[in-house]
């Protein structure tokens, strides 16, 4: 499996409510695309009521069975249209140590991803297992998802995580989430 995310930031009075409206028509068009085991539309506002960001976010998140998906998706049409409206984002990747997805996922209704720096010659191993550790507190913690991931190009570790409610956490960034694309019914 692997992680992707890419993020636009938008200016400090800019109408989320477009975004909000994107979300809501463009969501369930992945829903069923293949290899995507789910996709977190996922938007964060200046001054969020229970929560804030320092800055106005579109930053969807992808979760991936297998690299063929991400190549279908970026040379498809959508994401072709997602470019022409907001531009040509970086796209970050990570590789999965842990995926723990409950089976309600389309229920989150809030995202928190933290992203900290690997130090060089650091024990791979221990950073694994700290990670997942970590990764089943979120779950017992009420978390629908538990993700941990690194990037080995940037030497980052990433946890990702989806609730049904604002959580409560320190030094993550904190998303709503408008829509959860799903895999078919088998």
């Amino acid at each position: 499996m692997i992680a992707m995310q890419y993020s636009f930031s938008l200016p400090a009075d800019y109408d989320m409510a477009i975004i909000d409206r994107r979300i809501r028509e463009k969501g369930p068009l992945l829903d069923g695309f293949p290899r995507l085991r789910f996709k977190a539309y996922l938007s964060a506002k200046k001054q969020d009521a229970g929560f804030s960001s320092v800055e106005n976010l579109y930053a969807p998140f992808y979760l991936w069975d297998e690299p063929e998906g991400i190549d279908n998706f970026l040379t498809g049409s959508g994401f072709a249209a997602l470019t022409r409206d907001f531009g040509w984002p970086s796209i970050a990747t990570w590789l999965i140590w842990q995926a723990d997805l409950e089976p309600n996922l389309e229920t989150a209704r809030f995202a928190t991803r933290q992203i900290q720096p690997i130090a060089p010659h650091s024990d791979l191993v221990g950073e694994r297992e700290t990670a997942r550790a970590e990764a089943r507190s979120q779950l017992n913690a009420g978390a629908l998802a538990a993700i941990t991931a690194f990037d080995p190009s940037a030497w980052r570790r990433l946890q990702f995580c989806l609730w049904p409610e604002v959580p409560a956490t320190t030094n993550a960034q904190v998303y709503s989430v408008g829509h959860v694309s799903l895999p078919n019914p088998e």
